[in-house]
């Protein structure tokens, strides 16, 4: 066969290797989006109380955070081929498990066995797509669409949940995963090649067992504060436990041989600053989803499609951004004068959501409107450098544990903001109510009030920013000259700086790179917005009921 044609065929099975991953990926995040809107259907029909209800979110929350680490670090030893295709097999199963399931339990362990399966799943896809993308303008596109399929499921999972338990009900939003996830496996099995990882050599089993023991303990203890408070002795207990199980296992892999988490991976600067500085600016994400959703039914009186109508704006908005406007601006600008942008747009959205929920009289337009806008726009010029940023220096033997650390920071963080803003807005809902306050005033006020403490979050990210992004700290030393056609984020603007030649450790013909401060003619590389895959549930706290 001609040497083009091979170029071709290669090419074109690559990108149809893509839509396989992209599809499991649509299939995750439409799981987690469905499933709020079909709460209320479910605790009905099967007759569980509220707190037992919070279980149906937290099972799934749990396995998924506590296994991205481990489930990323699997995915470079033994091949992300086939970690993908066993999460996505597990998600498949669990998924018609959860649609015939009859009682409570059973939902549960199956919500739990999800996670599992989208942990293993996700991992793996992201790496993928940084590893077999390495040309610039490829891997660009690539990214773009992997974030148009996180932000339009996100969108679509709130339509398709209101739809199919109105029109249906509530055990067809997980039936609709079986024929997606069925795709996407025979698509991956065909089409995403076999590559072999590094190598098990002594896997760290005893590493793999702390760490997730350790996250385990840890988010099931966030999750419960806000039901048995944060100073209680369940609380206090859960999270000794779990800060103690982490610095055994940070003692331990600075030992062992074959770590799950090499030392180099957090002597990544840009890595382990960006992952700080997302854990701060999520809260204000979770913030917008949980009291935007709350706010819409409970105070405006929108049905489950209404408030996934209401939501769009926002979801278009990133949309647009990720079709070329931020590639621009960070081309121009550089990525930490772009995130910068956003987060100031993120506070001033929060700012403006919390003002229009506790001290408007108006609906949805203008103000509501406006903020979820500002909201896109913000988020849109935030989490794609915050992205870019940490996946700059990470070699592609370690892409599925980055990502995994990527992911990890960013659910635990969001499962603390969200229970940290929930016991917050909570408490001054009762506090009003108890000063003789109308209820349903009481609860816009106390969503208002959890909208500003979500721009407190977003706040401390921007100061972290400057602190743990700055250019000095973040690129170290250069060393020898670079070789542009052979890189894979060539181009990439970050503060003025051009990652020219950026090496890719491991792979033969790469060399370390000079950051030597010309101005790019283009971006090249672009993270996709890290939306998670598992949204805040408006079941996670007991707020007043609606009249």
């Amino acid at each position: 066969m001609p040497e083009a044609e091979v170029v071709h065929a290669a090419h074109t099975r690559r990108w149809l290797a893509l839509v396989a991953v992209l599809t499991s990926q649509l299939v995750i995040i439409l799981d987690g989006n469905v499933l709020n809107v079909a709460l209320p259907a479910i605790q009905e029909d099967l007759g569980i109380s509220q707190a037992k209800l919070t279980w149906v979110v937290n099972a799934y929350l749990i396995s998924y955070g506590s296994l991205l680490l481990v489930t990323g670090r699997l995915g470079d030893l033994i091949g992300r081929k086939v970690v993908f295709l066993a999460g996505m097999a597990t998600f498949t199963a669990a998924s018609a498990a959860c649609g015939l399931a009859s009682s409570q339990e059973i939902l549960i362990a199956a919500r739990f066995t999800q996670g599992i399966g989208g942990a293993l799943a996700s991992a793996a896809a992201l790496a993928f797509i940084v590893t077999d993308f390495p040309a610039g303008a490829e891997r660009g596109r690539a990214m773009n669409y992997y974030m148009i399929i996180t932000v339009g499921g996100g969108s679509i999972g709130l339509l398709l949940g209101g739809l199919l338990t109105q029109v249906l009900s509530w055990h067809w939003i997980f039936a609709i995963n079986i024929p997606i996830g069925l795709a996407s496996l025979v698509a991956g099995l065909r089409l995403i090649p076999s590559r072999p990882g590094t190598g098990t050599g002594g896997l760290d089993v005893l590493g793999a067992v702390m760490v997730t023991a350790a996250a385990i303990i840890g988010i099931t203890g966030i999750v419960g504060a806000a039901d048995h408070g944060w100073f209680s002795t369940r609380t206090l207990l859960a999270v000794g436990v779990a800060v103690a199980l982490l610095a055994a296992f940070v003692g331990w892999e600075s030992r062992v041989a074959n770590p799950i988490v090499p030392p180099r991976i957090l002597r990544q600067r840009a890595l382990v600053g960006s992952a700080v500085v997302r854990s701060a600016a999520i809260g204000g994400v979770f913030a917008v989803f949980f009291f935007g959703t709350l706010f819409l039914q409970r105070v405006l009186h929108y049905n489950a499609i209404e408030t996934g109508l209401a939501f769009l704006p926002q979801s278009i908005v990133i949309m647009l951004l990720s079709l070329g406007v931020t590639t621009g601006l960070m081309t121009r600008l550089g990525a930490r004068a772009v995130l910068v942008i956003g987060l100031m747009l993120l506070i001033g959205s929060l700012v403006l959501l919390g003002w229009s929920e506790g001290y408007s009289s108006g609906g949805y337009f203008p103000w509501p409107f406006i903020g979820l806008l500002g909201v896109g726009l913000g988020a849109g010029l935030t989490f794609l450098p915050l992205l870019t940023i940490a996946m700059k220096d990470v070699p592609p033997a370690d892409a599925g544990l980055a990502s995994g650390i990527v992911n990890v920071t960013m659910q635990i963080s969001g499962a603390v903001a969200l229970a940290i803003l929930g016991t917050l807005a909570n408490n001054r809902t009762e506090n009003l109510v108890a000063s003789g306050h109308d209820p349903l005033w009481a609860f816009a006020s106390g969503s208002a009030f959890g909208m500003f403490v979500g721009a407190g979050f977003v706040v401390f990210a921007l100061l972290l920013s400057f602190v743990l992004l700055r250019p000095g700290r973040l690129n170290p030393a250069a060393s020898p000259v670079h070789r542009p056609d052979e890189t894979a984020l060539d181009g990439l603007a970050l503060d003025g700086l051009a990652l020219d030649g950026l090496a890719l450790d491991g792979v033969p013909g790469t060399e370390r790179t000079v950051l030597d401060g010309t101005a790019p003619n283009e971006v090249a590389s672009e993270a996709p917005v890290a939306i998670p895959a598992q949204q805040p549930s408006i079941a996670d706290h007991d707020l007043p009921a609606k009249d």
